[in-house]
């Protein structure tokens, strides 16, 4: 009657994706004009203006200001104010944020509250045209890292000499 499956599941052959997470972050007292390229997760809290193109997730949060023409990104997360055309794998528009422009994506995620004004075009891929990843020996990350792991060596004050001591008690005295 109950009988438990003897089949094997069949399991994909598609890698487990790594956690992203955010590696740079753009202060809420900081004004921004130019571009941000690469591969990381970079969070926005204060005010950006030019190009961003990059590997990874993007997020623009509560107090962040983004403007750009085109905003591509593996994934982008939106809690403060973008305007620009956004293209990504996975687009999520939290409850403040709002956004001005068209997004291309595979993936769209909004909560109750959440502001859109332009063209949704959902695809089933997007190709977001980025740079091709650098062929690096060590990457910058690992470098970075490694420089952070290093710990700082202070030395240790060294005790004075009973002569030097001597010498400082007759200056205060007017030896």
């Amino acid at each position: 009657m109950f009988k438990r499956n003897t089949t094997p599941t069949e399991t994909t052959s598609q890698p487990v994706q790594a956690v992203e997470r955010i590696t740079s972050v753009l202060g809420s007292g900081v004004i921004w004009h130019g571009s941000i390229n690469g591969s990381g997760g970079v969070r926005i809290e204060g005010a950006f203006e030019g190009e961003i193109a990059m590997r990874g997730m993007l997020v623009v949060g509560e107090t962040g200001r983004v403007t750009c023409q085109n905003v591509r990104a593996n994934t982008v997360i939106v809690a403060g104010a973008v305007r620009g055309n956004i293209t990504t794998q996975k687009l999520e528009i939290r409850a403040s944020g709002r956004v001005w422009g068209d997004v291309v994506t595979t993936a769209f995620v909004t909560e109750e509250g959440a502001f859109l004004r332009g063209q949704i075009r959902m695809e089933e891929t997007v190709e977001l045209d980025l740079e091709p990843a650098p062929e690096s020996t060590p990457s910058e990350a690992a470098q970075a890292e490694s420089i952070a792991a290093t710990p700082i060596q202070i030395p240790e004050p060294t005790a004075p000499t009973a002569d030097a001591t001597q010498r400082l008690f007759r200056k205060k005295k007017g030896e």
